[in-house]
């Protein structure tokens, strides 16, 4: 039974920046005054060639509240909300918004009605500004002329009243990911606004840029917009939640008061099993060394002389918020930024020329990008390209320049198999696929190849839960082989779980190497800052 906790002496009215008129602040609306649904959807079906998406769900969002989605990669949330979004219609059900039924629900129809969505895929134009993306299709005009003057004032008013640090002449194109995921949040709420859709809103933002996002959201919520949130990291749903509707293989199995319910209640209800252990009991027996780095600097100054090392038979993490260094580390022990200085030793012996994707994969070392889509996965080919592109010169896929076809694919159904990908056809496009089940198609190159170090960065960004279980028995699996994994997470709790020893990074430096009794939150999170200029010191000795 949902928990009348919202405050009953506001009154309802929209968020929204209208082009034409003054622009009116977050703060200092009308208030809600009665709780009652933006948004119902009853038994609503959805069928895709060879899937049955939805089976019969209802959901229901209240004025001022987050509702949060959560399920497995591949329940149906997607499906769902692209279905309110108004990007596909239902095949069955009815949809009632603001209490009036709709017969349709296009795209067009949903921003009437002040339906927002920001979706995990951006869909911004890379080859316009800021300005231009937040305005497209919603142009001020007068006597059939741009008002450009007007429109360049409520794209800045907008940017900082949100305080997001963008610059509205800004090509889209040269964006990091987080100031993309800033500039779809700034286009979302540029409109009216009645009802706002965040899919994975965090995945890509810093920890002050998140802090930013939930105070929007707690004014937004004050003003009586209703919003449904997507999400897959339990921390955050706890603290901004209000009900949560868990979904599984199409169907709605619940819906819960976030307050009420705990972390291992929410993983039952999403996978159908119980959650005694979410994280696999890993016995570290650090062998030889095989990685070492000393001074490691990259030209960009995002890595500033780094000494770590990594033996086989054990996870080391890498910890730190976003934007530390800890991504471009792990792309350059892989090849993948231009260095300016330092060693990397593998095996024993220096590496004589600056590492390359190709030259470290001969040597036995895989690396694993955080952006899947943009980088890991060639979406529109088969499973079966995507688990092979990484080994084609090796003997057992070609022979003398001519791909031999029956053995590839019979090598790539075996680690499709092994992996348990799901459904386990190899020439299903990879776009098809969940996000948890693309990882393993990633890691699938990992096991292909005669791999001895694997360098993960973010390996269960963007996954559910469950699918997050799978992935760090595979990471068990490959550590009790012998295989030397780093793992470079904003996720402390996998570092804090996995890790044998964990190393911190704060602007582009070591500040400190963990391990035993020291691999604790606190003092990770502690080592994440500096103090009066200082770095804090290392709390554990170096190999």
């Amino acid at each position: 039974m949902y928990e009348r906790r919202l405050d009953r002496s506001r009154a309802h009215t929209t968020f929204s920046m209208p082009l034409d008129n003054q622009t009116t602040p977050l703060l200092g609306r009308t208030k809600l005054s009665v709780v009652e649904p933006v948004f119902q959807m009853n038994g609503i079906v959805k069928h895709f060639p060879g899937v049955h998406a939805l089976k019969g769900v209802d959901l229901e969002v209240f004025k001022g509240e987050v509702h949060v989605l959560f399920g497995e990669n591949g329940a149906g949330k997607s499906t769902l909300i692209n279905i309110i979004a108004g990007t596909f219609p239902p095949d069955e059900g009815k949809i009632v918004f603001d209490g009036e039924a709709q017969s349709s629900m296009t795209a067009h129809r949903a921003r009437e009605l002040g339906v927002s969505a920001v979706f995990q895929e951006f869909s911004l134009a890379p080859d316009l500004t800021i300005e231009e993306n937040l305005l497209l299709g919603r142009e001020a005009t007068r006597f059939g002329l741009l008002r450009k003057a007007k429109m360049r004032e409520q794209v800045r008013a907008m940017l900082a009243e949100l305080d997001f640090d963008l610059s509205p002449n800004t090509r889209v194109g040269v964006l990091t990911r987080a100031e993309q995921q800033m500039t779809e949040i700034a286009k979302a709420l540029l409109g009216k606004v009645k009802l706002l859709i965040l899919d994975e809103p965090t995945s890509s933002l810093t920890e002050r840029e998140t802090e930013k996002l939930f105070a929007i959201i707690a004014q937004l919520k004050h003003h009586g917009v209703g919003i449904i949130y997507v999400s897959h990291r339990l921390g955050e749903i706890k603290r901004i939640g209000d009900r949560l509707t868990v979904l599984r293989d199409g169907a709605k199995i619940g819906t819960v008061a976030v307050a009420k319910v705990d972390e291992e209640q929410l993983v039952e209800m999403m996978t159908g099993r119980a959650a005694e252990v979410l994280f696999p009991r890993i016995e570290h027996r650090p062998q030889e060394e095989v990685l070492r780095v000393r001074d490691l600097s990259t030209a960009s100054g995002a890595v500033r002389g780094v000494d770590l090392y990594l033996r086989a038979g054990e996870v080391v993490g890498l910890a730190g918020l976003v934007g530390c260094g800890k991504s471009e580390l792990a792309r350059a022990l892989f090849g993948l930024e231009v260095l300016e200085g330092g060693r990397i030793s593998l095996f024993g012996r220096d590496l004589q020329t600056p590492p390359t994707p190709a030259s470290m994969l001969a040597s036995g070392v895989c690396y694993f990008p955080s952006d899947r889509v943009a980088e890991g996965l060639a979406l529109v080919r088969p499973l079966r390209e995507n688990v092979s592109m990484a080994a084609l010169k090796l003997s057992n896929f070609s022979w003398h320049g001519l791909l031999r076809l029956a053995a590839e694919r019979i090598i790539s159904q075996e680690k499709i198999q092994q992996l348990q990908v799901r459904p386990a056809d190899a020439e299903r496009p990879v776009e098809l696929l969940s996000g948890g089940n693309r990882q393993k198609v990633m890691l699938s190159r990992g096991i292909i190849r005669d791999v001895k170090v694997f360098l993960f960065d973010e390996p269960t960004v963007g996954i559910d839960v469950g699918a997050k279980v799978e992935i760090y028995r595979i990471l068990a699996k490959l550590q009790q082989q012998g295989a030397a994994i780093l793992v470079a997470s904003s996720e402390l709790p996998e570092l804090l779980h996995l890790s044998s020893r964990v190393y911190v990074m704060n602007r582009g430096k070591i500040s400190a190497e963990l391990q035993g009794d020291d691999i604790r939150e606190d003092v990770i999170l502690s080592n994440f800052f500096d103090r009066e200029g200082t770095t804090f010191p290392r709390r554990a000795n170096a190999h």
